[in-house]
């Protein structure tokens, strides 16, 4: 019975890295819904029968919810899939692409769970490219010099939003798939006729239907008397705020260009910034630069993207920032995703901490550190 659930798995999967590639091709005109309805429905009737099997073939203490006549229902069920990007370096830094599935071990709440899926593919991304625009006057020189090397560090699956930070988180552009609009806006910035709004126009406002202007904070900030006061957190807050509502199938991250300075009156503090991530599956991929570069490890920057399972590059000119915009993309889009179902952890708990570890000596893992059962408000 596992052997026959474990090759429904493989089949299941292999259809949709399949209907994947379709979907990323422009030249598809069919109705992507129905295909994937009906995959959705194969691999939750797939879990629904995984379920029902412990490590030893037990029935597991999980309850399926109550069947009905309406087939959707009866493949809703208490079984999660948990779904773990994971990049893995060597001593010198590159990406190790070549680990088979049997090399990796993953713990919940250190427990070792059994791999269900296990993937090489890469995934389009959507990302908020966030850009410190408190630098100091050489730092904030390297960063103008190198904005246009953005737009080419994306693909056309891609789909990309721009937004400034100070004291105040500002956006700049919506999330687009259109490159020739990122790199007009990119343009503007580095021109400098790009016109930015005060902090009072991120609530909502009547010319967009009274609706906040995304990733903009749900609540009115108070001005503070230090305008140059960095809020570095409340700025990841609210770009994974952006983030949260953006396609599941794809890869949500925050490039993040900062010197890492942050100010201790921010609205939200680092736990509750990182449960926001966590609980939205944004990873953080930081560009220290300036002050980041003397503290490294102990940056805010590195802390944010070790515990997201993002990375942190460190750079010092222009021309290294322009290469590390195209690293960090690629790094995010090219990562092992490996997929579990839970088994002997305590599910009454909300959250719940990730560990994964490779067979092969040597190696750097980058991980998130968790996840929650309930999604935070």
């Amino acid at each position: 019975m596992r052997h026959r659930l474990m090759k429904d798995a493989r089949q299941i999967w292999s259809s949709f890295r399949r209907l994947r590639s379709l979907w990323n091709c422009r030249s598809v005109s069919l109705s992507r819904q129905p295909a994937v309805s009906v995959l959705i429905i194969a691999l939750g009737v797939f879990l629904a029968q995984a379920a029902q099997i412990g490590p030893a073939g037990t029935p597991q203490q999980r309850q399926v919810q109550e069947q009905s006549s309406d087939p959707r229902a009866r493949i809703r069920s208490t079984v999660e899939l948990v779904v773990v990007p994971v990049t893995v370096k060597d001593s010198k830094g590159n990406l190790v692409g070549d680990l088979r599935r049997d090399e990796f071990r993953v713990f919940e709440d250190g427990v070792e769970q059994q791999v269900s899926l296990f993937s090489t593919d890469a995934f389009p991304l959507s990302s908020v490219v966030l850009l410190d625009d408190d630098l100091k006057p050489k730092a904030a020189g390297q960063l103008q010099k190198s904005l246009i090397a953005i737009a080419g560090a994306f693909s056309e699956s891609d789909e990309v939003a721009l937004a400034r930070f100070a004291s105040f988180f500002t956006p700049v552009m919506e999330f687009t798939q259109d490159n020739d609009r990122l790199m007009a806006e990119l343009k503007r910035l580095v021109s400098g006729d790009e016109s930015f709004p005060d902090p009072e126009s991120t609530a909502p406002h009547p010319a967009a239907g009274d609706q906040p202007i995304p990733g903009a904070p749900t609540t009115p900030q108070q001005p503070v008397a230090d305008k140059s006061t960095k809020h570095l957190d409340d700025a990841i807050h609210a770009a994974a705020e952006a983030l949260r509502g953006r396609d599941r199938e794809r890869r949500k991250v925050i490039v993040l260009v900062s010197d890492g300075v942050d100010a201790k009156n921010n609205t939200y503090n680092y736990e509750q910034t990182l449960a926001l991530l966590l609980s939205s599956d944004v990873s953080v991929y930081a560009i220290g630069t300036d002050a980041a570069l003397l503290r490294r490890g102990a940056s805010p920057l590195s802390r944010y993207a070790r515990a997201t399972g993002g990375d942190t590059y460190f750079v010092n000119n222009a021309p290294a920032l322009s290469r590390a915009y195209a690293q960090v993309a690629e790094e995010a889009r090219h990562q092992y995703t490996l997929a579990y179902v839970p088994a002997g952890t305590d599910r009454a708990q909300n959250y719940h901490s990730i560990e994964v570890r490779v067979r092969r000596p040597g190696l750097d893992v980058l991980s998130r550190d968790g996840y929650y059962l309930v999604r935070l408000p």
